[in-house]
């Protein structure tokens, strides 16, 4: 199965593409209506636009470095995923979407990096978190937490928003997976605690990124890692903005042997150009009797 990944209202609706994902909300911040004929995809904590509006609304590391897209490491400008204001935003474009197409897809999940938030409100609700867990014999008094308790909390608030947000979809929840597919590290880099989250998600998407293709033993390491690690279905998405095709076609195959489907970012045209080529060479090798 093929499916395309777009801003592109038509190009959802091109019969070469099995299924398709249209953004309504992206990082930049920018929005659209949702359509029927694809899948929503709403970028959650990945905000240009929001952060740059409400600088007291984006993760805030020990030393006081926001997680903004001018910083290293960073594309674009990240929100907390504590901010119960924002979390509502978005709870309320999922309804919007749903009530077009009952499928959605949540990208940019998560907390920046290991280091984030350390926000005046993430450290109350963290306090107020360890003091809850201690008093019912669950943790460690509040003066001798460690980063792993960090971690566990901010895994409570990230599975706590993908149920909240799955409660909302009446179709097929997907979501998409920074990827990296080794134990612990999405844990830590992001708050996603894959065995807590995988029990509302119907299918994970790793999008799987390269400007040219021109080896794909790490596109099969990292895709064959996350089907391992899963039970749950994957489907892997490359990027489709001037690669060449015979490098898109490889990169396809490689990603076809693991994945529920394929996906194609950002360049419908020459995701179709690819899927053409791919069909004319199997007419190719029909032998008739």
């Amino acid at each position: 199965m093929y499916g395309v990944v777009t801003r592109n209202e038509e190009e959802a609706r091109w019969p070469d593409f099995d299924r398709a994902f249209y953004e309504v909300k992206d990082v930049s911040g920018r929005s659209a209506e949702p359509i029927e004929e694809a899948v929503s995809m709403v970028s959650c904590f990945g905000d240009n636009a929001a952060g740059e509006e409400n600088p007291d609304i984006v993760p805030v590391s020990p030393d006081g470095q926001l997680a903004t897209r001018d910083r290293t490491h960073f594309d674009w400008a990240y929100v907390c995923p504590t901010h119960e204001g924002y979390r509502e935003g978005l709870l309320e474009i999922i309804e919007d979407c749903v009530a077009v197409n009952p499928d959605v897809r949540l990208d940019d999940i998560g907390f920046p990096r290991a280091e984030y938030c350390y926000c005046d409100r993430c450290n109350a609700r963290f306090e107020s978190w360890v003091e809850t867990r201690h008093e019912a014999g669950e943790g460690p008094p509040p003066d001798e937490t460690t980063v792993d308790d960090r971690y566990e909390w901010r895994a409570d608030v990230i599975t706590e928003f993908v149920a909240d947000a799955t409660d909302r979809i009446p179709g097929k929840t997907y979501m998409t997976l920074y990827p990296d597919p080794y134990e612990g590290h999405l844990y830590e880099r992001a708050g996603i605690d894959l065995d807590a989250v995988e029990q509302y998600v119907d299918e994970f998407v790793v999008p799987l990124y390269d400007t040219h293709y021109g080896t794909t033993y790490w596109l099969e390491t990292i895709a064959s890692g996350f089907v391992d690690r899963l039970d749950t279905p994957v489907s892997i998405e490359l990027y489709a903005v001037d690669v060449d095709i015979d490098d898109l076609i490889h990169a396809t195959e490689v990603a076809f042997e693991y994945g529920e489907s394929v996906l194609f970012g950002y360049e419908a045209s020459n995701a179709r150009a690819a899927l053409r080529r791919m069909d004319a060479d199997a007419r190719d090798g029909v032998e008739w009797y």
